[in-house]
């Protein structure tokens, strides 16, 4: 693979006008078709196989003129301290308010809360509700501003009035302060770490043509696909964290050999050759993981995780052609002043420059000096922060997670004071006779039986569909949506009405936006432990090919699950315990949204491959080329250490920027991944792996005899290039030192 890259590198360099214009035609073309595209809007989460979505099917077979997932708004109004919406000239400016919505566009159904009985018992706050013959994502914008005038009029009578249901959802759209704020701290870095302003402008440059390509993309396939604003900025998100980092990688080694004196083409070559390689590894790993993802059955969550695998893959094909393009642009200019002082021909120290001792460096003889302290404290740390992950609890966001300031929550608010809290998550059982018959008497023995049930509140009179084979009632529980004691009535509720079905023969389904969400939850516990399994395993796979190796799979392996466990704990702590939720702006604590541990173990996942895989294809480098142990684990630090930190610091900046977005699934995502990367990059790879590495010595790189003629060489660390590819002639006044003799492990030198 080195040489085919190697060959890839030297091409984009010579080619590098016709490289930049395929890349600026690609990206013109992704915005042009991004422009045209129909705007789309967020879809209900679904999951198809569970009885909550059976149900839902049924509905929308037997009630074919209506929408069993349609969009809905609730009206709810308040009359002013001490009075009652049941006055009379309050009355008037309900009646009207709602007459102005029955005859709009899109309008399916408006209630009367006069008729319904949909007022409190104590007369203050009345609903009602709006039903639509559209989804949410198909709601017109006049249909959008017939509701919130219809607020604004009842407002206007001196009632107080808020708006909740799906109708009110929206898209998150990308692009904050706080997204800004990350790009321009990741910018910092990359000046601070390469030490060139044209070395960073071009990292940032060919990160910014993969997102805008795959972002156009994402956009332009928005309405055929039906993918959300959540697929969209995760892709933003990812493709912007892995194309900065996979620049750097690249533009860094692309420096270090031109530091060594090899002319710009060639170190182009060999940059793409053996830093290439890992990110082509790194990359693959993230992509596969992403893709995985789809093996869990929910289309949202494939979505996503397709939509990330795509920016990843074109931030891998932007580092491997245009990054060596602009390297011949921009000349000279991409290495740091001083090299190019060390390099200029004629100049007194030209030829291979001496590295001096950095940071790096001396971290890694620290650690070599004492591993087991370093591997207790940091394997001890990462243990207690991962501690109250053991408390992790999965749920859906609804309206009760957004801020008070939002007309959504304040309507979830008031129906909970007038009506109990169970009132914003009804559920609804539907009994199908098609098959049994005798569709009265079996309704009237569910409505008993589901009566019967300890912790609902109230049934409502079932309605029957047009051929009398299919009856649908409502169960108000006496909790709230996303308590453990509703998520324990469904099950008995489910438990319960199995009887009657053996008795009569009918289906009874429980369903309802409740429902639904306990069902995915639960979906999401049961594929966690499988999915993290087929992660591990295949992280010990290709990193067993990549290095050779099977301890360092090994190690690698249970670092990432500390690394995640520790990521968990953190959102449990922000998140269920609301330890520095304030810090973040968010203002209700509530169960951690049940796709965020199997999404961010699939992304982490391969992001801290990455870390691995460019840290020790140095060492793996030099161990190879005949370091010892000690020294090639010195070595990887020289040259790799302060670039990893640069990455993990910009990634981490990337995540960070999108926990000011107001949408809650974007927040948690953005906590959970800066915190898994920090915790990954700066505890796992530059702690615990140095300090395990050196207690290994020569076994952290033993790999048997079969399983070295099994598995493919893909020659990671390009030794095919240092035989193929002579290296060039050091100056003879510039001889560079022999390096120190091998550190042995655990001792001081003196």
């Amino acid at each position: 693979m080195a040489t085919f890259l190697y060959r890839i590198g030297r091409w984009a360099f010579r080619r590098r006008r016709l490289v930049l214009g395929l890349w600026l035609g690609g990206l013109v073309l992704a915005v042009a078709a991004a422009a045209v595209a129909p705007e789309g809007e967020d879809e209900d989460l679904s999951m198809p196989g569970t009885e909550s979505q059976k149900a839902f099917d049924l509905l929308d077979e037997r009630f074919p003129e209506s929408n069993s997932q349609g969009a809905e708004a609730r009206l709810v109004f308040q009359a002013p301290d001490g009075q009652r919406v049941t006055a009379r000239e309050h009355k008037a400016a309900v009646e009207d308010t709602l007459g102005s919505l029955d005859k709009g566009e899109q309008v399916a159904s408006v209630t009367d809360p006069y008729e319904t009985g949909a007022v409190s018992k104590d007369g203050t706050i009345a609903y009602a509700t709006v039903t639509y013959s559209a989804d949410t994502a198909d709601l017109t914008a006049s249909t959008k501003s017939a509701l919130e005038d219809a607020a604004g009029q009842a407002r206007d009578a001196g009632l107080t009035v808020e708006t909740g249901g799906s109708a009110l959802d929206s898209e998150e759209e990308p692009g904050g302060t706080t997204e800004i704020i990350g790009v321009a701290v990741a910018a910092v870095v990359l000046v601070l770490a390469l030490g060139s302003l044209v070395a960073a402008g071009l990292s940032l440059l060919t990160a910014f043509v993969g997102v805008a390509i795959a972002f156009g993309l994402v956009s332009a396939l928005t309405v055929p696909l039906g993918l959300t604003s959540t697929v969209a900025i995760l892709s933003l998100m990812l493709g912007l964290a892995v194309g900065i980092d996979y620049a750097l990688f690249i533009t860094s080694r692309f420096r270090d050999e031109r530091a060594q004196g090899r002319e710009p083409e060639e170190a182009a070559g060999r940059a793409v050759g053996t830093a290439g390689s890992a990110v082509v590894f790194a990359g693959a790993t993230v992509f596969i993981a992403l893709v995985g993802l789809g093996v869990v059955g929910i289309p949202e969550l494939t979505k996503m995780g397709m939509g990330g695998a795509g920016s990843v893959a074109l931030a891998v094909l932007v580092a491997l052609t245009l990054v060596p393009a602009l390297f011949g642009f921009f000349g000279r200019r991409v290495l740091s002043r001083a090299t190019r002082k060390a390099t200029r021909p004629g100049s007194e120290h030209s030829g291979p420059t001496a590295r001096k001792v950095g940071l790096g460096t001396r971290w890694a003889r620290f650690v070599l000096r004492r591993p087991v302290p370093v591997l207790l404290v940091a394997g001890l740390g990462l243990g207690t922060v991962a501690l109250p992950a053991l408390s992790l609890e999965l749920g859906l966001p609804g309206d009760e997670s957004k801020s008070v300031k939002t007309t959504e929550r304040r309507a979830y608010d008031l129906l909970s004071d007038g009506f109990g809290p169970g009132f914003n998550g009804p559920l609804t059982v539907v009994v199908d006779t098609s098959k049994s018959g005798a569709t009265r008497a079996t309704t009237d023995q569910v409505v008993t039986t589901v009566r019967g049930v300890y912790g609902v509140a109230s049934v409502g009179d079932p309605v029957l569909s047009k051929d009398k084979d299919t009856a649908v009632l409502t169960a108000v529980p006496k909790t709230a949506p996303n308590s453990g004691e509703t998520k324990d009535l469904v099950h008995a509720i489910r438990g319960a009405v199995s009887g009657v079905e053996a008795d009569t023969g009918a289906g009874i389904l429980v369903t309802g936006t409740t429902a639904m969400n306990i069902d995915i939850s639960e979906a999401m516990s049961d594929a966690l432990l499988p999915y993290l399994a087929v992660v591990i395993g295949l992280a010990v796979l290709l990193l067993m090919v990549v290095f050779r190796s099977i301890l360092v799979p090994v190690k690698a392996a249970l670092g990432f699950l500390l690394s995640v466990g520790a990521a968990f704990g953190v959102l449990v702590a922000v998140f269920q315990w609301g330890w520095g939720a304030d810090l973040i702006g968010i203002e209700q604590t509530g169960p951690v949204m049940s796709l965020m541990p199997i999404l961010i173990i699939g992304i982490v996942f391969g992001l801290a491959m990455d870390y691995e895989v460019f840290l020790l294809s140095r060492m793996r480098e030099a161990y190879v080329h005949g370091a010892a142990p000690g020294e090639a684990i010195v070595g990887g630090f020289r040259h790799s250490g302060r670039v990893v930190a640069a990455a993990a610091i910009i990634m981490v900046s990337v995540f960070a920027g999108f926990i000011g977005m107001s949408s809650p699934t974007i927040q948690t995502m953005g906590v959970g991944l800066a915190a898994a990367v920090a915790f990954d990059a700066f505890v796992v790879r530059m702690a615990i792996v140095p300090a395990v590495l050196a207690l290994l010595g020569h076994r952290a790189w033993w790999l048997p005899r079969i399983l070295s003629r099994v598995l493919p060489n893909v020659d990671i660390e390009g030794e095919k290039l240092t035989r193929h590819v002579p290296a060039p002639a050091a100056a003879p006044d510039a001889a560079v030192p022999p390096p120190p003799p091998p550190l042995p492990v655990g001792r001081h030198r003196h």
